[in-house]
């Protein structure tokens, strides 16, 4: 089934559909939240490259206006294959980003994607992201559920809301009311660029809040692939109600372990942030 029923807000997903006076959720984050008047950037390289790397970056986007702290220390690739570039640290980069979040007084979120080291991640990080491939991965994301931290819920790029909203379920179900949804593109027929996989979805943040009081966040930076549109879809995401964006940021893009067509030098960093504050001021938000 594609769209959501009367039945499924009453019998599949209580939890996390919206009664007529249900307040938004908020989710705290450190000393930030999501849900509320502040739109959250979260920044940092797709993975954790070394614990020098990490550190710099997450001074750098701190010192430009980021919120959180990103980075893959357990990295899920399309294909087996890894080599001196494209590697994992593991729970020797978890230690590397609580570092780098600590001296740059950042929370930060990063992905866990086996049931086996959920308490391990989760006793470096402040939030917990289940990605793209895992979001109806339901033991996971009952063990997530489990540690009551904060949980970033990536959209399957073949998901429904329907579906999605029903992974959310799980989560609240299992006792963790801390959930945001996080929008990373859908796969379409057709897209714009040889290098691009997916199209980003911004229409699904309308209908969450018609739907949901969950909060979301837009990546649009695995949603486009592109680093020439993540800036406009980041800032699209903002002027459009969504609640934050994670966007991929190193230091020389190029040479970027996983990912290196998408990410964001300083840069252009800064200078999507100078946007940001410009659009958020219109809109009633803080960055």
């Amino acid at each position: 089934m594609k769209d959501i029923s009367e039945q499924d807000l009453k019998s599949n997903i209580p939890l996390a559909s919206k009664k007529e006076n249900t307040p938004k959720s908020r989710v705290t984050v450190g000393n930030h939240v999501i849900g509320g008047d502040q739109f959250i950037v979260i920044a940092g390289p797709c993975a954790v490259e070394s614990e020098s790397q990490i550190i710099e970056i997450a001074k750098e986007v701190k010192r430009l206006g980021a919120s959180m702290l990103r980075g893959g220390a357990y990295k899920p690739l399309t294909f087996p294959y890894r080599n001196d570039r494209m590697f994992e640290l593991g729970e020797e980069g978890l230690r590397y980003l609580h570092q780098a979040g600590k001296e740059a007084g950042l929370p930060v979120v990063t992905e866990v994607m086996d049931g086996r080291l959920v308490e391990t991640v989760a006793r470096w990080a402040d939030m917990l992201q289940i990605g793209a491939r895992n979001m109806q991965n339901f033991p996971l994301l009952i063990e997530v559920a489990k540690t009551k931290k904060p949980v970033l819920l990536k959209r399957h790029p073949g998901s429904s809301l329907r579906d999605w909203l029903g992974a959310a379920e799980y989560l609240l179900y299992h006792g963790n009311p801390n959930v945001v949804l996080c929008e990373r593109g859908i796969v379409a027929p057709h897209t714009h660029d040889p290098t691009s996989r997916f199209l980003v979805d911004l229409e699904v943040v309308l209908a969450i809040r018609e739907y949901s009081h969950l909060p979301v966040v837009v990546d649009p930076s695995h949603a486009t692939f592109k680093r020439s549109y993540v800036g406009p879809v980041a800032k699209a995401a903002l002027a459009i109600g969504a609640d934050g964006i994670m966007v991929d940021v190193h230091p020389v893009p190029e040479k970027a372990a996983v990912d290196p067509l998408q990410a964001l030098n300083y840069s252009a960093f800064r200078d999507l942030m100078l946007s940001l504050r410009k659009i958020a001021e219109a809109v009633g938000k803080t960055l």
